[in-house]
C-alpha cells in the first residue's frame, strides 16, 4: 500500500513507540501521585514540556498538554472569549479554517459573540487590508490557521500578528498541519496561542498541546483537579505526552533537509499531472505551501469514485479533511477560493510525508491519468463538454 493521507494521521515512529511503552506497564504511576513511583511519571510529563518548547522556542511553562488539536483550538478561542468579555464580544477568524475553529466560532455567536469571517483570494490567503478593516473596539482574539489542511497555503503569520499587536488583539493559530513542515518560533512571529496535534507528525492520536503566552487572560477548558497548572484538569496521559514530545523533537530535527525531499516529490507530482491530465487545477499558493500538499480539482469526474479506484490500485489518498469525509457537500475550502460547485466535488488531495519515496510518486502518475480517464468516459457531462468543442 501507497500512504498518501498524511494530512489526515502519519504512523507513529518506532523511536516514538519505544519512547511510550514504558508508560503503559512498569512506568504506570499517577503523575499526581508524590512517591517515587508516580514522579517517574512527572518526570517525563516535564521532560516531554521541555521537547515541545524546545520546537516552538518558547518557556515549558507556557505549554498545555491537551487531548487533541480540535480540544486546544477549543480552549484557545473559548477560553480568550470567555475571560475577554468585559473588553468585547467580537472575534475574527477566516473562511477556510478547520471545523476544530468554525463550530467553536458559530457555538460562541448563540451565546452572543459576534464572528467575521474573512474572505480570502484564489490562493487560499487573507489580504491584509481586509483583516485591518474588520477590526473593532471591541474584537478580542484574531485566529488564522498556520497553513490550511487542504490546500496547504501558508497564512502571513508574522504580518497577521503585528497587526494584532498593533490593535493590542490576542492572535491564535490553528499550526495542527504546519509542525514538522515549518519552522515555528512563537516569539518572532508573534504568536500568542497556538495548537497543535502528535498524530500528524509521527505522535499517538488522543493527544495534542496549546502554546499559552504567559500573561495571556484564558479560561480553564476544564475543571476538577489541579493537573496542567490547575488550567486543565484530568489525569494525564502520561504515555501520550511521552509520544508527542518524543515525536516533535523527532518532527522538528534536520527539519530543511526532510522538508526538501519532500518537496521534490511534491512539485514532481504537480508537474505530472498538469502535464498529463487535461482540465485540472491546481488549487491552494503555487509557492506559499505546505512542502507535502498537492490539490488538484479535476473536471467532469466525482472524487469518491477516483478514490475508490486509486484504493483499488494500492494508493491512499483523500478529497480533503478526514473530519469532513462523509460529508455530501463540497469542500467548503475550495468554494472559499472560487471553485465552482460541480468541479469542487472533482478534488483530490495527496499529502506526502516522510513514509513517501519518489517511487511512490511515480506509481502515481503511472495510474492516476487512467483513473481520471476512465471516470471521464462514463460521464454524461464530459461526453457533453466533447460534443460542443
Amino acid at each position: 500500500m501507497i500512504y498518501f493521507d498524511n494530512a489526515a494521521t502519519t504512523p507513529v515512529k518506532k523511536e516514538v513507540l519505544d519512547a511510550m511503552l514504558p508508560y503503559f506497564s512498569e512506568k504506570f504511576g499517577n503523575a499526581s501521585s508524590v512517591y517515587q513511583f508516580g514522579q517517574q511519571s512527572a518526570t517525563a510529563i516535564l521532560e516531554a514540556r521541555q521537547k515541545v518548547a524546545d520546537a516552538l522556542c518558547c518557556k515549558p511553562g507556557e505549554i498545555f498538554f491537551t487531548g487533541c488539536g480540535s480540544e486546544a483550538d477549543n480552549w484557545a478561542i473559548k477560553g480568550v472569549a470567555y475571560a475577554n468579555r468585559n473588553k468585547g464580544k467580537h472575534i475574527i477568524t477566516t473562511a477556510i479554517e478547520h471545523h476544530a475553529v468554525l463550530h467553536t466560532c458559530q457555538y460562541l455567536e448563540k451565546q452572543g459573540f459576534e464572528v467575521t469571517y474573512l474572505p480570502v483570494d484564489e490562493y487560499g490567503k487573507i489580504r491584509l487590508d481586509e483583516l485591518k478593516a474588520a477590526i473593532r473596539e471591541d474584537t478580542v482574539l484574531i485566529s488564522v490557521m498556520f497553513a490550511n489542511n487542504e490546500i496547504g497555503t501558508i497564512q502571513p503569520i508574522k504580518e497577521i500578528a503585528e497587526i494584532a499587536k498593533e490593535y493590542n488583539i490576542l492572535f491564535h493559530t490553528d499550526a495542527v498541519q504546519a509542525i514538522g513542515a515549518v519552522s515555528i518560533n512563537v516569539n518572532e512571529l508573534g504568536i500568542d496561542l497556538l495548537s497543535l496535534s502528535g498524530h500528524k507528525f509521527g505522535g499517538p492520536k488522543g493527544v495534542g498541546a496549546l502554546y499559552i503566552r504567559s500573561g495571556v487572560r484564558i479560561d480553564n477548558f476544564m475543571h476538577g483537579g489541579g493537573q496542567e497548572r490547575f488550567k486543565r484538569a484530568g489525569t494525564e496521559n502520561t504515555a501520550g505526552i511521552v509520544g508527542l514530545g518524543e515525536a516533535i523533537k523527532l518532527a522538528t530535527e534536520n527539519l530543511s533537509e526532510k522538508t526538501e525531499k519532500i518537496k521534490s516529490i511534491r512539485d514532481y507530482i504537480i508537474t505530472n499531472i498538469e502535464e498529463k491530465i487535461p482540465y485540472c487545477r491546481l488549487n491552494g499558493h503555487p509557492t506559499d505551501r505546505l512542502c507535502g500538499n498537492v490539490n488538484f480539482c479535476f473536471e467532469f469526474i466525482e472524487g469518491e469514485g477516483m478514490l475508490l479506484l486509486l484504493d483499488m490500485n494500492g494508493i491512499s489518498a483523500s478529497s480533503g479533511s478526514a473530519c469532513t469525509s462523509g460529508s455530501l457537500d463540497p469542500s467548503h475550502v475550495l468554494l472559499a477560493i472560487g471553485i465552482p460547485h460541480g468541479i469542487a466535488h472533482g478534488s483530490l488531495r495527496v499529502s506526502i510525508g516522510e513514509i513517501n519515496t519518489m517511487a511512490d510518486a511515480e506509481k502515481l502518475i503511472e495510474v492516476l491519468p487512467g483513473i481520471i480517464q476512465r471516470l471521464r468516459d462514463m460521464s454524461p457531462l464530459y461526453e457533453e463538454h466533447l460534443k460542443n468543442n
